[in-house]
């Protein structure tokens, strides 16, 4: 739990340093632009080199793919049928299919499901959440963007090569048989330790509880998705398909979490309804403080 405590003192730092004066209009642009050009990029050189997977993880492992496809169809359909913006669609197809499933799955996981369970949490993250976020949600924020009007297949293919976590992407795949120097290892363990702080201080720095009459319906079915229809599609399909243990409920756990901080940051910083974002990761967070314990309980 005490992630989550951490995560409310970053999301209130937030809320009061909006509140003084001497903060620029631009303070919550500028910490998004260090999170995903420094810390964001130092994150992925750091995780994606130890990636490995065992036959016997592959239910955690495929999980978070089936759950992007159809998160990513059911958002496409709803945002058409409610008449959702376009900036809208592409946050939610962003932000409600990655889960935050390290920085708040991994201690909750230790906490309620003990240290047997941590090999299934990491695969979810590592193959699933953390690989999404350098190659799906760079691709969608990219095509979404609405500084790209009537984006040409070129222009949308060099937006994605040159967006920051995919050229840290990139370098994590040529250096993951490579030994860094102690002072680079040092230095991207670092950086990458900034990521949650800075990125929680500028969601709180833009939260707001106030949202128009037309932002309601995207905020309330993105919430809706993420915290609710995730984790019930993961334990119907796995039920179905006829396995359970705890495979399947660390997958269903994982599916739960609120949407993943790094994400929103990537979805903001491509322009796409940054209130929208900011209220889906904050709320998402605050809400799941009640229903995470309550879905333990229920898988144990």
């Amino acid at each position: 739990m005490e992630n989550f405590y951490l995560i409310l003192i970053y999301l209130a730092i937030g809320a009061l340093l909006r509140r003084l004066p001497a903060m620029p209009d631009n303070a919550a642009t500028v910490l998004n632009i260090y999170v995903l050009y420094v810390a964001l990029p130092a994150l992925i050189l750091k995780s994606l080199p130890g990636i490995t997977l065992s036959s016997n993880l592959l239910i955690p492992a495929i999980t978070p793919w089936i759950l992007l496809i159809t998160m990513a169809g059911i958002i496409l359909l709803l945002g058409r049928t409610l008449q959702w913006r376009r900036e809208e669609i592409g946050a939610l197809l962003v932000i409600v299919p990655l889960g935050n499933t390290a920085f708040l799955g991994f201690p909750m996981i230790d906490a309620l499901f003990g240290a047997e369970a941590m090999p299934y949490a990491l695969v979810y993250d590592q193959l699933g959440s953390f690989i999404a976020l350098a190659t799906y949600a760079t691709i969608v924020a990219a095509f979404y963007s609405p500084t790209m009007s009537a984006p040409s297949r070129r222009a949308v293919i060099l937006k994605i090569l040159t967006f920051p976590s995919f050229v840290a992407l990139i370098a994590a795949l040529l250096i993951r048989n490579s030994t860094l120097p102690p002072l680079a290892n040092t230095l991207i363990d670092n950086l990458s330790a900034t990521l949650v702080p800075v990125v929680m201080i500028a969601v709180g720095y833009q939260l707001s509880f106030r949202f128009t009459r037309s932002e309601l319906s995207p905020l309330v079915g993105g919430l809706t998705l993420k915290l609710a229809a995730m984790p019930l599609l993961t334990w119907v399909g796995w039920t179905l398909a006829g396995q359970q243990g705890m495979a399947v409920n660390i997958s269903v756990f994982q599916a739960a979490m609120p949407s993943m901080i790094s994400a929103g940051a990537v979805a903001i910083m491509a322009g796409l309804a940054p209130r929208l974002v900011s209220g889906v990761v904050g709320l998402g967070i605050l809400i799941s403080l009640c229903t995470l314990p309550l879905l333990a309980w229920l898988l144990q």
